[in-house]
């Protein structure tokens, strides 16, 4: 259910350019995206678990205000960002 560390590495590196580069505000995106998608598929099956659940909800508010944060500074980014990970806005 969790991210392991080679899909991590993977996607700071497609989204910061390096290893390093992890608090680049289209990583933090990406890794939320990725967690979001993990969760998505074990609530389809096991719809009772409230517990993770919740933590789907919080996610999707971080991942809600880190994009209003970037359309807000920067537009082209924003955008790049919703075509790479193919998020509806």
């Amino acid at each position: 259910m969790s991210v392991t560390k080679e899909i991590k590495t993977g996607i700071i590196k497609k989204f910061g350019g390096t290893e390093q580069n992890t608090g680049q505000t289209e990583v933090q995106i990406a890794l939320f995206s990725k967690r979001i998608s993990d969760l998505t598929e074990h609530l389809k099956s096991h719809p009772k678990d409230k517990h993770s659940r919740h933590g789907l909800l919080k996610l999707v508010g971080k991942r809600k205000s880190l994009l209003a944060y970037l359309k807000k500074t920067d537009i082209e980014r924003y955008r790049k960002v919703l075509a790479d990970l193919e998020l509806r806005k």
